[in-house]
């Protein structure tokens, strides 16, 4: 009986050190996500806990992120910091933990979403394809793996 408790101890522990790193969003993480991918091709979503229709994007994520092991994914939730275990739970779930993950962490969001990009206002899901180039697609709501796929593979001929 000690041996399984030990063994729960340590499962528990290991689980805990895998937790995925949860960046804050806040004025200027915007310009740093862009510059630190600067010539590489990148997709950032954004979602929230309550919102179904990311939790569907988000198990396309995790899925895609399997197939194409150099797709680069940044997933910033506009929940709150508080909300992080949940958050970081929810990314496991869905195999996102190759995913740079971000939670908003400004209480005024309006702020983050126009620094973000000034034509969107709070809708989710909202996804953003950046080329190598550093210029941005935005799409709002639902997007097909067709689509994703379709970019993938674009931005593999140009870059």
């Amino acid at each position: 009986m000690k041996w399984l408790f030990a063994l729960l101890l340590c499962l528990c522990a290991a689980n805990a050190s895998a937790a995925q790193e949860i960046r804050h969003f806040v004025r200027g993480a915007q310009q740093q996500i862009i510059s630190a991918h600067a010539g590489k091709p990148f997709i950032m979503g954004f979602w929230s806990l309550t919102c179904t229709t990311c939790r569907d994007e988000l198990a396309l994520f995790g899925k895609l992120l399997q197939k194409y092991r150099d797709l680069y994914l940044i997933i910033v939730s506009t929940d709150l910091p508080e909300q992080e275990q949940e958050i970081a739970g929810t990314l496991q779930h869905y195999r996102l933990g190759r995913a740079e993950s971000w939670v908003f962490a400004d209480s005024y969001t309006e702020r983050l979403r126009f620094e973000v990009d000034a034509q969107w206002y709070g809708e989710l899901p909202r996804t953003y394809f950046f080329g190598a180039d550093g210029k941005s697609t935005a799409i709002s709501g639902r997007i097909g793996r067709g689509q994703i796929e379709r970019w993938i593979r674009e931005s593999k001929k140009r870059g």
